[in-house]
Parts: structure tokens; C-alpha cells; sequence
């Protein structure tokens, strides 16, 4: 299961997993594009579920589990993908950091961190009863170096990237050691939503575009195709040891200091 997965890193993974024959359940706000993942991956010679379900919507979320169980049986893994900024949350020169609207920021809040609590509750909960999965969290390298002028956003996934190390512990103590909860903090990916900030009309790099590649020693923005093999890591039996970690995949932002 993957929520998000109509977007393009979701997307991708979807794809990927699907090519190692993983049957794949495609979680989307909007059914066109969750059904567009879904004839990729079966043009491909894969098997998938188009849903339609907001993250932020228990009832839907409980649908889409009960076509999934009846579709596959099971749930192995859930995929916590669905996020994402607003530009309302965003300070620029025309809104500062003091007229920032509630509802906006509380809006990138929800859908980054309650959407993750309640898909892994109605999903998690079919793990405990089956003593076994993973859960996935796509956090942010914004969870761990906060960048300038998106604060609702670097907090939510502050707290995506902190709740699998509290519920790898609840999981594996209350339910069963062999449920995993891990994170993965990806640096910086062109995707719609982030490409008014990164990427002139015109195709050149904006300012705070050109500061991250300055700042990213392999000196690009990461591909979709980048993160498939930590997630194949994350949710196969070779990580069956690895809990309660957050992953960064960032091209080595993370790890330089800019001197």
C-alpha cells in the first residue's frame, strides 16, 4: 500500500515495486491519477489497485483497506507517501512569517503528519494482527536541516520523521518484533510541488535552487529512480534488524557543512 501514489516519487516507487512483483495497492487523493499509476504498472506486466481515499479521512481509509484486503489477501507494507507544502505556508516578502493563515499551516501539518498517524493506525492495526509488516515514512531533509521560508512544512516532517521511532517501539513491545517501522528523508527532488521555489519559468535554477545544488556534494537533484533501492532495502527481509531509523537519501546535503 502506498498513499501518495499518484505523485511522482510514489509514483516511482509504485512502479518499481510492482517490476519485483510486489502487488501493489496505489493510494490517491485523485482516482485519474491513481488509476494512471496503476495502468503504467500493468502496462509493465504488474499487478495493481487503484484507490481513491484522503489520508486525512478514516472511513476512506478503512475502504480502502477493506478492497485491499479483499484484493490481496493482506497488507505487507504500507507506503506513507501522501504530503506535501502549501504555498500559503510558505514566507516570501509578500507574507511574512507573522501573517501566516492558521488554516494554512495547519493544513500542511494534517496532511504530512495526521495523514501518516491515521493511515498507520487502520493499516498498522491489520499488522498486528498479522505479527508481521513494515510501515515506510517518507520524511524530509527538511526534518533534519530545516530550510528558510517553509516552516510548516519543516515541522510536519520534523514529526513524520520522529512518530516511526515511538511506534517502531509501540509495534515491536505491544504487537510483534517482526513489525518494522522505519523512515526514509529524502534531499532535494524536483516534483510540482516544489519546483516554484527551485526552477525559473524559464528552466534556470532559482536562487534557493542553485544554494541547494551548491550545498548537495554530488552536485544534482535526486531522480525517482534514486530512492528505490533503500526502499527495496527497507521493506525486504534484509533489513529485518533495522527499526526506528530515518534514512537520508540527499546526495550528502546532510552531511556537509558548506565549508
Amino acid at each position: 500500500m502506498l498513499s501518495g501514489g499518484g505523485g511522482i516519487l510514489c509514483g516511482a516507487m509504485a512502479e518499481g515495486l510492482a517490476a519485483d512483483g510486489s502487488r501493489v495497492a496505489v493510494l490517491d487523493l485523485e482516482q485519474d491519477r491513481a488509476e494512471a499509476a496503476v495502468d503504467r504498472i500493468r502496462r509493465a506486466g504488474g499487478e495493481g489497485l487503484a484507490l481513491k481515499a484522503s489520508v486525512l479521512v478514516r472511513d476512506e481509509l478503512e475502504d480502502a483497506l477493506d478492497k485491499t484486503i479483499s484484493a490481496y489477501g493482506r497488507v505487507d507494507s504500507l507506503v506513507n507517501g501522501a504530503g506535501g507544502n502549501h504555498p500559503k505556508g510558505t514566507t516570501n516578502a509578500e507574507l511574512p512569517f507573522f501573517e501566516l493563515p492558521e488554516d494554512a499551516v495547519r493544513l500542511v501539518f494534517d496532511l504530512n503528519f495526521m495523514g501518516t498517524l491515521l493511515a498507520s493506525q487502520v493499516f498498522g492495526k491489520v499488522m498486528a494482527q498479522q505479527g508481521e509488516g513494515v510501515i515506510l515514512n517518507l520524511a524530509s531533509m527538511n526534518a533534519i536541516r530545516p530550510l528558510t521560508r517553509i516552516p510548516a512544512y519543516s515541522a510536519a516532517k520534523a514529526a513524520v520523521a520522529n512518530f516511526p521511532q515511538w511506534l517502531a517501539v509501540h509495534m515491536a513491545q505491544e504487537y510483534s518484533p517482526r513489525i518494522r517501522v522505519v523512515a526514509l528523508a529524502p534531499g532535494f527532488f524536483l516534483t510540482e510541488q516544489n519546483r516554484f521555489l527551485l526552477m525559473e519559468e524559464g528552466g534556470e535554477l532559482t536562487d534557493r535552487g542553485r544554494t541547494i545544488i551548491e550545498h548537495t556534494p554530488m552536485a544534482r537533484f535526486g531522480e525517482p529512480s534514486d530512492l528505490m533501492g533503500t526502499v527495496r532495502w527497507l521493506l525486504s527481509p534484509e533489513a529485518a534488524f533495522v527499526t526506528g531509523v530515518v534514512i537520508p537519501v540527499d546526495g550528502g546535503f546532510s552531511a556537509f557543512s558548506g565549508v
